[in-house]
């Protein structure tokens, strides 16, 4: 097929990059000139996934509509915050009849809106489908092994993005519970902020753990409360991607909730940053969208009480711990 991965930073990189190795057609679009040159020129994004050889069929551009041309799968990873806008500025390009992937993670922080919707609004009459799972950017495009979820109302069109994505290395499985898949992928990255503010602070394993379990526990508590199925948090979309974000040593999420642990501010640990840690703005969201809902969500309070008002770690964590008693089970 004829693709387009709207989003050239380390995922949209390494997802171009499958397709690609896959025998498809691939334009990257990329906002900064300086990797359009660098993936024309050198094969290679250097800014966003150094170090990695990049497939010959990509072809990177800075113009939107000359990367979405006749494509007939279009992939976006932009940014959650980002995404409406960067959806807009290409809709008139796009064929009537492609798929649409969503592979950016989040809660649109205006409307409380999944990715998947933002992009159904932006451009209706289109099949489309939600990527996500527990997969860093740099191990795919390393070729390791590696399992995600597409999830869509469209059967079909989830299979297509299954067939067009699945190698001997990377193993795509359906699903129809697109709110469950989403919320999975946006609201650990809260999670992985609270467990890195507790490595941060000095805590230990026991307390990672504690975070991760009551984490998927609020996760599935909210996911349910919109109409996910329980089950999808036990699954790629949900635990898999949360036991990723929370313990690996490439998470930006986690990484930014340990120097705030250590003391940093949050415009600290921001400083010099290309990338996004979604964390930070998927807790103004969730803390929202929970409130909505009327759902208990003590750790993304918790964390929105450290990153936006001036609460030190260490009371909050303290008041977690000294909530009322209650059974581990709603």
């Amino acid at each position: 097929m004829k693709c387009a991965v709207v989003g050239a930073g380390a995922w949209g990189t390494a997802l171009a990059n499958v397709l690609a190795a896959n025998g498809h057609a691939v334009s990257l679009w990329a906002r900064e000139p300086d990797v359009v040159e660098a993936i024309n020129d050198g094969r290679e994004n250097r800014r966003f996934l150094p170090g990695i050889c990049l497939e010959d069929a990509i072809r990177a551009t800075g113009e939107m509509l000359e990367a979405l041309g006749d494509a007939e799968l279009v992939t976006y990873v932009a940014p959650s915050h980002a995404l409406r806008d960067v959806v807009a500025r290409g809709a008139a390009a796009v064929r009537p009849d492609a798929v649409l992937v969503v592979a950016s993670k989040g809660i649109e922080r205006e409307s409380l809106a999944i990715m998947s919707d933002v992009v159904g609004v932006t451009l209706p009459h289109h099949a489309v489908v939600a990527l996500s799972g527990p997969s860093f950017a740099v191990e795919v495009a390393r070729g390791q092994p590696t399992a995600v979820v597409a999830a869509s109302a469209n059967e079909d069109a989830a299979g297509v993005v299954q067939r067009a994505l699945s190698s001997d290395v990377f193993r795509v499985y359906t699903h129809d519970d697109v709110i469950g898949v989403e919320l999975g992928g946006a609201l650990k990255n809260v999670m992985a902020v609270a467990t890195g503010i507790a490595e941060g602070v000095g805590l230990g394993f026991n307390s990672r753990a504690a975070l991760i379990t009551r984490g998927l526990a609020e996760m599935t508590r909210l996911g349910t409360a919109l109409g996910a199925s329980q089950a999808t948090f036990a699954g790629l979309a949900g635990l898999g991607d949360l036991v990723l974000t929370c313990t690996g040593a490439l998470s930006r999420n986690r990484a930014l909730g340990i120097e705030i642990g250590k003391g940093s501010t949050m415009e600290q640990a921001l400083e010099g940053k290309d990338t996004v840690a979604e964390g930070v703005l998927n807790t103004i969201s969730a803390r929202a969208l929970a409130e909505r809902e009327g759902v208990d969500m003590p750790i993304v309070l918790a964390v929105h009480r450290i990153l936006f008002e001036a609460q030190p770690p260490r009371l909050a964590i303290s008041e977690l711990m000294s909530r009322e008693l209650r059974a581990e089970q709603d």
